[in-house]
């Protein structure tokens, strides 16, 4: 079989997650890492056993390489991805696509122009049951779509000793835990449910005016306490916390609640979804249970099986009922479906995985999220 080459720039906490998954693909082999200088290129190749350490400048310069997955800071996505697509190599980003929308824009017209497969990596579509709410609601199991309550709430900000290149935003952006997290929020909801959000109302609060910034280097979730002369005082203009109301095309309604400052959440969004026929509720610290509520019969719990599951979903269940599937396994079955377009040589005409077109939606809703805060007022999406 004839491999796929990839190249992986960025080596945070996401980078080895999207190497971790891309090696689980019989057909894909990461080959080149980039780092922004070769001497920790040549490190981190060396600790995840890749092949060849390199410059972003070498690996364009690659002709092997079909495909560069960008795992960089956020101010980095737009130049790193448009410079991938002008050298002719399929792009997966992570999100957000760009820091803002003209740049998402100009992405999303380079894509289609090239016809390269381009995706964002808005993985936690790929939750098998995720995709089962998906189906139930599209064979109208649901029925019409009332309410939507949802959450993302994290605590590894929690402390104001806590400390990230995503708190400054030269590097990440206006906004955090909306633009961070609230993104994968904002996808999940609209992809289960095809509903669009045409209006939102935000507050944001930043509980940590004032954090302490390392002065020597700290890995992201790393957990690593330094002593009081090792950090400088830094104001914090990004929020920890937001909460917003939204409003569907259907004319219903919705909430969500986003934090980065919740002890003991590590990393749980949750959602509900209430409507005509039942409730869907659905927690991703419990990823293969699904809550189906009933007004008059008995609530249910549906685990995760294949022998269970719509088709549609069962696509994306790799092992049968009882043998649980979690986070690293998202981004495999993204990968799965990307990768099948790469071995085509082109972006689908309708794709199924998450795309740049999928990016600029999600950071269109992030800015007018952001704009409601500012102006403290209902803003249409």
């Amino acid at each position: 079989m004839s491999k796929i080459k990839v190249g992986v720039v960025g080596t945070g906490f996401i980078g080895p997650a999207h190497i971790e998954a891309l090696r689980r693909l019989p057909n894909v082999e990461v080959v080149a890492l980039c780092e922004v200088n070769i001497e920790l290129a040549t490190a981190k190749a060396a600790q995840l056993g890749i092949e060849r350490p390199c410059t972003f400048d070498q690996l364009l310069a690659m002709e092997d390489i079909a495909c560069v997955h960008i795992c960089t800071p956020n101010f980095l996505h737009y130049s790193q991805s448009k410079a991938a697509l002008l050298a002719g190599k399929h792009v997966v980003c992570e999100k957000p696509l760009a820091k803002d929308l003209h740049e998402a824009e100009e992405l999303v017209a380079l894509a289609k122009e090239t016809g390269l497969v381009n995706a964002v990596h808005f993985n936690l579509r790929y939750y098998p049951l995720v995709r089962q709410m998906k189906t139930m609601r599209e064979k109208g199991d649901l029925g019409e779509i009332y309410s939507i309550i949802g959450s993302y709430l994290q605590d590894w900000l929690f402390y104001n000793t806590d400390y990230n290149w995503r708190l400054e935003p030269d590097k990440s952006g206006d906004s955090r835990a909306i633009a961070d997290i609230g993104s994968h929020l904002m996808d999940i909801i609209e992809y289960i449910t095809g509903l669009k959000t045409v209006e939102v109302m935000a507050d944001f609060n930043t509980v940590h005016k004032t954090r302490k910034k390392p002065l020597k280097p700290v890995e992201t979730y790393s957990g690593k306490m330094l002593q009081p002369e090792d950090y400088a005082d830094v104001t914090i203009t990004t929020e920890d916390t937001a909460n917003v109301l939204l409003r569907f095309d259907n004319g219903n309604r919705g909430s969500v609640t986003v934090s980065q400052v919740s002890a003991g959440r590590k990393n749980q969004l949750k959602l509900e979804i209430s409507g005509s026929n039942k409730t869907f509720a659905w927690n991703s610290e419990a990823p293969n249970e699904l809550w189906l509520g009933n007004r008059d019969a008995a609530n249910q719990v549906l685990m995760r099986d294949p022998s269970l599951a719509y088709a549609e979903a069962r696509d994306i269940m790799t092992f049968p009922g009882g043998h649980n599937e979690g986070f690293p396994d998202t981004s495999k079955q993204l990968f799965k479906e990307v990768y099948a377009a790469v071995a085509a040589g082109k972006q689908p005409e309708n794709p199924t995985f998450p795309t740049f077109a999928d990016g600029y939606r999600e950071l269109l809703i992030c800015e007018r999220i952001l704009d409601s805060h500012r102006s403290q007022s209902w803003t249409k999406v």
